[in-house]
């Protein structure tokens, strides 16, 4: 079965093969040259869902609240 590009993988998607990954290279289930293979496809998995995550956190907004309780607009949501 061929591997989906990652590019049109959501988040939750990704997320579950980079766990897969992880836990298939912990078990040393793999020879050498399927390991590098394996690593480079779960850096790419990481980075993607890295990616998603700050898209994601770009569009969270808190909304701004006057002093009587009426709502002012919104501003970006402070991430620590």
């Amino acid at each position: 079965m061929a591997e989906k590009d990652i590019k049109d993988m959501s988040f939750e998607e990704a997320l579950a093969e980079l766990e897969a990954i992880v836990e298939t290279m912990e078990a040393g289930k793999v020879d050498l040259n399927s390991s590098i293979t394996t690593y480079e496809r779960g850096e790419k998995l990481k980075k993607h869902c890295e990616a998603m995550l700050k898209q994601a956190e770009a569009r969270v907004e808190k909304i701004t609240l006057s002093s009587d309780g009426q709502m002012t607009g919104t501003e970006p949501l402070d991430v620590e």
